[in-house]
């Protein structure tokens, strides 16, 4: 069975979908029809824009959306989803790839989203940090140990690297005690907030009010949705997990996982970079991972 994955932010670069728009009608008709939905010119940002531009997560999140949305709109009648999965804001690429949700209502969410995130991450100043080498158990443990400050597990991306998130006092407190619990690194990412934490709060208030908005078709596959790790076809309990999903963790590996075990067999990554390819590998190294 053919898997579809979607990568979420962290992966942009400059130049990015520049191919395929270049060897493409359908492509450059998609992200002509983006610069109009989102009122400024990110196809100029995707193809010419420095790392910094392409850092502000106003950008960045249609940015990558719409490099997704264009490989599998480039693919045609030859793309073929049995079961699709987004890490974070790669849900809504993988809505879009099992028709739940249509392109242009897409983007105006992911647009929302990141206009919301973007908000709450100047409420209050906050990060994350990955953590390398040592049991999700003892990770969760120590950030349930810091109660001075808001610091969680975030991100489940594969054995051995979680990621964490919270205040930046929290963050940098968790640690210095991961690294006297073992672990190989605990890094300080370069990121605008604490993604996937209760700091999250008010951009979920926001984002739910317009997924209640938009309308959610019947997906012809399932999604494999960050909250639960588990397949979704109901589009009310779609728009639930992915109102959930903002301040809860990303439960990758568990989906890589449950999506093995449900028969997938080749796993598609759509969009830019090889970031996921290389999760499913470190989950699983005998499935097949390759670039859609």
């Amino acid at each position: 069975m053919n898997a579809y994955l979607f990568p979420g932010q962290g992966s942009q670069f400059s130049g990015m979908a520049r191919d395929l728009y270049n060897n493409s009608t359908i492509v450059q008709d998609l992200l002509h029809e983006a610069n109009s939905i989102l009122g400024f010119d990110i196809l100029q940002i995707m193809f010419e824009g420095t790392d910094e531009q392409l850092k502000q997560t106003n950008v960045t999140q249609p940015a990558v959306f719409l490099h997704s949305v264009a490989v599998i709109k480039n693919m045609g009648e030859t793309f073929k989803p049995n079961m699709v999965a987004g890490h974070s804001l790669g849900e809504f690429s993988a809505l879009v790839a099992n028709n739940c949700l249509l392109f242009q209502d897409a983007l105006r969410l992911v647009a929302r989203r990141a206009a919301a995130m973007q908000k709450a991450c100047e409420i209050q100043p906050s990060t994350m940090a990955a953590v390398l080498g040592l049991e999700d158990k003892v990770v969760e443990e120590i950030c349930l140990s810091i109660t001075s400050d808001v610091v969680v597990a975030a991100n489940y991306n594969c054995p051995g690297q979680l990621v964490i998130s919270g205040s930046i006092e929290g963050v940098h407190k968790a640690c210095e005690m991961l690294k006297s619990a073992g672990a190989k690194r605990a890094l300080v990412l370069q990121v605008g907030g604490a993604f996937h934490s209760p700091l999250m709060m008010p951009a979920q208030k926001e984002l739910e009010q317009a997924i209640n908005e938009t309308h959610f078709h019947t997906p012809v596959c399932p999604i494999y949705q960050n909250v639960n790790a588990q397949a979704v076809s109901d589009s009310e309990q779609i728009k639930k997990n992915l109102i959930a999903q903002l301040t809860a963790p990303v439960k990758w590996t568990q989906t890589i996982e449950q999506m093995i075990a449900d028969g997938a067999t080749t796993f598609f990554e759509a969009g830019p970079g090889k970031v996921l390819q290389g999760l499913v590998k470190k989950v699983n190294k005998d499935i097949e991972a390759t670039s859609a």
